[in-house]
């Protein structure tokens, strides 16, 4: 679907710098008598998160002054025009703070939408929110509250002094009511999380009766994910990306240091592949986790390769199991998450699970870091093959099936050469402290053309690296993949030509001693040797006409598909600024799904 509006009445994509000038007071001694934000933040200033980025400000105020002067939503003007109550201003924040939602989108809400009654959103996102803790700024209500039935004869006329004592009394009563509004908020929310499991498998089931209250079957959406694993195609396909499992091989093998006598978890182990290199590198004990019948095979695979007493294979669900042997940390965890647009499938949601369970404090995630990254593609090939020859096939418009491409994204391999803009990255997963919260986003996007000539533009492009660093920790800013060229002998100093048997020592060059390399990574991108995750295709269906410096500006959202959890629903909201100095022209929104 594609939506198309003038850009006026949608707002700017920039992401504008922080203004150190914002400040929480305008000095002005009527500030006192408007009651504007001040007075509904704590006396205590505490730092606070922007509502619509991940900017940090030192207090309430300024993260408020902010989203109001940089994306138009003044939030007191919006609790007072849908004349929100104290638990509903609550759901409000935390809605924000959880779905993201444009800031055009909070603008459009009205009061009968059912997030105001849902206790969902009465579970704080960020633990102490500064934003939760605010108080309402209408003490006119509870002045008309105090003031007594109306008299018959006129009320002389109070003095300063009287209506100062009046003002104070009004302020009191209502900070204590809002005092004690939250004292019970905060104890609902203590009550509400130890219950919380229960109640959404009680929710779960009454959803699943029908109206005669029969019991449905709750959706599946794991089942055919594990199936899909079980059958030897796809192993082939992944153990033959060489890019995909050299680089693991290169990473595990050249820091024998880091594995050397460690406890690691391989999550998704597949065939075992990983673990192997994890117990050649001189692993003390490697758990291999599965929830699909190829454990069976991999347990096999294992005893075949004589490392049955340092490889456990176990079946089943990594948010389920139970390490054996006693053992409640590892030192590594292991695995090949990724999946098309990297996050298709959601199985960085088990990795982090079980880097929560199992994974020591100082331990190491590998891989470590992932970006998502955005480009302009030409893509004009692509277009002919998947759209543009259907509207004439042996002389008919069979155009309608073209449809469907539009609202899907395309995997496919692209050339190098049809890229037109620098990438962007629009996600950056640091993979030992990123949350399952924070893999459904928005981020805006600047993308600059680098044409030489007038090009038609079909489709955004999104590919992702991945990074394993040897310490756990980010990675310097700016540092890019490694490239992996065609001809390349990318795997020669990670396979023992003709070993056999787990404990063989790898072959490694001796110019690249251990240490030297710090981190290892690969790109997805058109650039590097095609990987089995090729790039993800977004078909515009309004292509952009592009010259050198044209600027295509937009937000880039993903969240898991409603439908199906292992899929992904994006939407990109964009406008196409020509010239510098002209105006951007109208926003198009399109939706895709990833399946």
């Amino acid at each position: 679907m594609t939506i198309r509006l003038p850009h006026s009445a949608y707002g700017d994509f920039t992401e504008p710098e922080h203004d150190p000038e914002i400040s929480s007071s305008s000095g002005s001694e009527d500030d006192a008598e408007d009651n504007n934000f001040d007075d509904w933040v704590s006396d205590e200033a505490q730092p606070c998160k922007s509502l619509f980025e991940e900017k940090t400000f030192p207090s309430a105020v300024e993260a408020l002054a902010y989203d109001k002067a940089t994306h138009g939503v003044d939030l007191e003007t919006v609790f007072g025009k849908l004349s929100l109550d104290f638990l509903q201003r609550i759901r409000l924040v935390n809605y924000i703070r959880k779905e993201k939602p444009a800031p055009a989108d909070v603008l459009s809400l009205t009061r009968e939408v059912p997030l105001f009654s849902s206790d969902e959103y009465l579970i704080p996102v960020l633990e102490d929110d500064p934003l939760l803790q605010i108080q309402t700024d209408d003490w006119s209500d509870e002045e008309d509250t105090n003031a007594g039935p109306s008299s018959k004869q006129p009320a002389a006329e109070p003095t300063d002094l009287e209506s100062a004592i009046q003002k104070v009394h009004a302020l009191e009563i209502q900070v204590a009511k809002e005092r004690q509004e939250l004292l019970d908020y905060r104890s609902f929310i203590g009550e509400r999380l130890n219950v919380a499991s229960i109640i959404e498998q009680v929710r779960e089931s009454e959803a699943a009766a029908g109206p005669s209250g029969a019991q449905e079957p709750l959706r599946d959406d794991d089942s055919h994910y594990f199936q899909s694993y079980e059958e030897n195609d796809i192993h082939a396909v992944m153990i033959q990306d060489k890019v995909r499992t050299a680089t693991y091989a290169n990473f595990i093998l050249s820091h024998p240091s880091l594995f050397r006598d460690a406890v690691v978890l391989d999550v998704g182990c597949g065939t075992g592949i990983l673990s192997l290199f994890a117990a050649r590198a001189g692993a003390k004990r490697v758990f291999a986790v599965d929830a699909s019948d190829i454990a069976e095979k991999a347990e096999k695979i294992v005893k075949d390769n004589g490392l049955s007493d340092v490889i456990t294979v176990i079946r089943g669900k990594v948010e389920d199991i139970t390490l054996p042997e006693g053992v409640t940390q590892v030192d590594i965890i292991i695995s090949e998450w990724m999946g098309y647009a990297l996050l298709y499938e959601s199985m960085l949601d088990s990795v982090l699970r079980a880097r929560d369970r199992f994974l020591k404090p100082e331990g190491v995630m590998a891989p470590s870091q992932c970006q998502m990254v955005l480009t302009l593609c030409e893509g004009s090939e692509l277009f002919k093959e998947r759209i543009g020859f259907w509207g004439d096939v042996y002389g008919f418009d069979l155009s309608t099936m073209a449809d469907v491409v539009y609202d899907n994204a395309v995997v496919d391999v692209v050339s190098p050469e049809t890229l037109l803009s620098d990438p962007y990255v629009v996600k950056d997963l640091h993979i030992g402290s990123i949350t399952t919260s924070q893999l459904s986003f928005s981020s805006t996007f600047t993308l600059t053309s680098t044409a030489s000539r007038r090009t038609k533009v079909h489709a955004l492009l999104l590919y992702f690296d991945t990074f394993f660093a040897s310490d756990g920790l980010p990675i310097p800013h700016g540092t890019k993949p490694l490239i992996v060229k065609a001809g390349e002998g990318i795997l020669a100093e990670v396979w023992p030509v003709g070993a056999h048997g787990g404990r063989t020592k790898p072959v490694r060059r001796t110019s690249q001693g251990e240490g030297l390399r710090k981190v290892t990574s690969f790109s997805t991108g058109p650039e590097s040797f095609p990987t089995h995750w090729k790039q993800t295709v977004f078909f515009l269906r309004d292509p952009i006409v592009v010259d050198e410096g044209t600027v295509v500006a937009g937000t880039f959202h993903c969240k898991k598909s409603d439908t199906n959890s292992r899929e992904l629903d994006v939407e990109i909201h964009y406008t196409v600024k020509s010239e510098e100095g002209d105006a951007p022209g109208d926003v198009i929104i399109q939706i895709y799904k990833v399946r």
